[in-house]
């Protein structure tokens, strides 16, 4: 297939946003989903139109069964390529639920787990249908390569279950044209991880975060983009069913990550 129809969930940011230009650059036909980044959304709409690409952005509050069947009716023609890579974070979740604990548990596993199964029981029948399909769950290392004790309970929870869903459902999808991939970024330099543990850190802590990190670095997310991307080629054929470890060797030795050094 030349041009494909690529729905990117959560696109106006991090790996999402890199994710939109990298497919919209390749000459396909990008939709992307935000809920509270409408001006970032309206923004990357105007980088890229600028350079002659086009994308559209639709609201959309993932886990809420109302506003999928409204994204479902607005998209404009069949998906070949869905990219589930909305999800809020330990940090992140208080900015869509910010009641109680329990209450942030719960959304995080309803809009992390429930929101990409329910996208991928409405989108899969038609990939069938169509005799093509590429379906990417973008996981974390925490939670769907090796537990990180310093997140919420509920964040690795939901996660493994994204690990889980892209399992089985590659073992569901094997005799069809459709292929499944999980990615497990690891420390990515992006607002989620910034809200999470880098906005908190000063100079001199922040030199030794990164110090203990696998090749002392963040990954940036352009490079997960880039993963997700190639992916959808013909050469990642063979790698159905992957879980993939995106995390410069950070789900092999999880005690690397340090947000908190005098901790260790």
């Amino acid at each position: 297939m030349n041009a494909r129809n690529v729905l990117i969930t959560g696109g106006s940011s991090g790996i999402g946003r890199h994710a939109v230009a990298r497919f919209a650059r390749g000459g396909d036909t990008v939709w992307f989903t935000y809920l509270h980044g409408a001006d970032r959304a309206k923004t990357l709409v105007e980088e890229l139109a600028s350079d002659g690409v086009e994308v559209n952005a639709f609201a959309f509050d993932q886990g809420d069964w109302d506003s999928h069947q409204r994204l479902l009716r607005k998209l404009p023609a069949p998906v070949d390529i869905l990219v589930n890579n909305a999800a809020v974070g330990s940090a992140t979740v208080v900015d869509y639920e910010p009641g109680a604990a329990h209450q942030r548990s719960a959304a995080m596993l309803q809009i992390n787990s429930v929101g990409p199964l329910w996208l991928v029981q409405q989108l899969v029948p038609s990939m069938l249908e169509r005799g093509y399909g590429k379906i990417i769950n973008v996981a974390s290392v925490g939670g769907g390569i090796a537990p990180f004790p310093t997140f919420d309970l509920a964040d690795g929870m939901s996660k493994a279950a994204l690990v889980h869903l892209s399992r089985q459902l590659a073992v569901e999808l094997a005799h069809t044209p459709v292929d499944v991939f999980a990615v497990c970024p690891g420390a990515v330099d992006t607002p989620m991880l910034n809200a999470s543990v880098l906005g908190r850190l000063d100079d001199a802590a922040r030199a030794t975060f990164l110090a203990a990190l696998p090749k002392q670095r963040l990954i940036q997310p352009g490079e997960i983009a880039d993963l997700i991307a190639w992916l959808c080629t013909g050469a990642a054929a063979s790698l159905h069913g992957a879980v993939l470890d995106a995390s410069l060797g950070l789900g092999l030795a999880p005690g690397m990550f340090q947000p908190d050094p005098a901790a260790h």
